[in-house]
């Protein structure tokens, strides 16, 4: 949670990557609104929103605001505080940083909960999320909150996989269908299926719909005469990222990634191929 330059350029170039507008004036606000583009955040009776000037944020960003409040109303026994969403050019504090995304309609700030267990709480959960690339969250200290910038793209996908819907990815650099494959938690035949594909060959940009989990039963547990299916893939290491954050992505250990790859440490270069080798049981 301690931020870093490496983490604010990822969430920028998030948003420059997806076309997001950085609003520069309140007038450019209630353009966003009413094209669709940001949506209203109102209080609920699990979220309280403490000095918003600006109430609006990327729909998956309001989504994952009223799930999260929910969670922790039904966890501490009290609301969460809002105390920042999206937040024009012109209004950011003399402190704010070049690459910040609250103009981008990305961002939401928290207040830091006083109660020691409902901290907790909050904490794990937003790094759970952050391990699960959905967002990333900075505990700032001038004034005290949590800084949580939203993936909107990925935490779409990770609510997709979660109730079992279709979702969309987005072809990066460096990408495989078999990479994708294994991200999506899918298999290549089924990435072919859905999107018409005669070959394996993707282009950067090129947009992919990933089909939901059709073979899942409704308790979650998966049939015992299921056989595990490993699978290599490899990952090209971008800016800003460490062996545990690849570790995390594909839910492996630092020590096995060590090992698949012959590192003597944790030290990595950006555009370094890495071999994963996962166990799809």
């Amino acid at each position: 949670m301690r931020g870093s330059r490496e983490s604010m350029n990822q969430q920028n170039q998030h948003a420059v990557t997806h076309g997001y507008t950085f609003v520069q004036t309140s007038s450019q606000v209630a353009e966003l609104v009413n094209n669709g583009e940001l949506v209203r955040v109102d209080p609920s009776r699990t979220m309280v929103l403490h000095n918003v000037s600006y109430p609006y944020a990327r729909p998956p960003v309001r989504t994952l605001i009223q799930r999260l409040s929910a969670q922790y109303f039904n966890a501490c026994g009290e609301k969460l505080t809002v105390t920042s969403l999206t937040r024009p050019i012109a209004r950011q504090p003399a402190n704010a940083s070049d690459d910040s995304v609250h103009p981008a309609g990305m961002a939401v700030d928290l207040r830091i909960p006083s109660n020691g267990r409902c901290r907790a709480w909050l904490e794990s959960t937003l790094m759970s999320l952050e391990a699960s690339y959905v967002l990333d969250v900075t505990r700032e200290r001038r004034p005290p909150h949590y800084h949580v910038a939203v993936f909107p793209e990925t935490y779409t996908n990770y609510l997709a996989t979660m109730t079992g819907q279709s979702r969309e990815y987005t072809v990066r650099r460096g990408d495989t269908l078999t990479a994708v494959a294994a991200r999506m938690n899918t298999s290549v035949a089924q990435l072919r299926a859905a999107n018409g594909l005669r070959s394996d060959l993707i282009h950067i940009g090129q947009r992919l719909t990933v089909p939901g989990d059709t073979g899942s039963s409704s308790s979650g547990i998966a049939s015992a005469s299921s056989a595990p299916v490993v699978r290599e893939v490899t990952h090209k290491v971008q800016r800003g990222e460490t062996l545990w954050r690849i570790a995390s992505r594909y839910e492996t250990s630092v020590d096995v990634l060590r090992s698949q790859n012959d590192l003597a440490g944790d030290l990595l270069r950006i555009g370094q191929t890495l071999r994963v080798v996962l166990d799809g049981s």
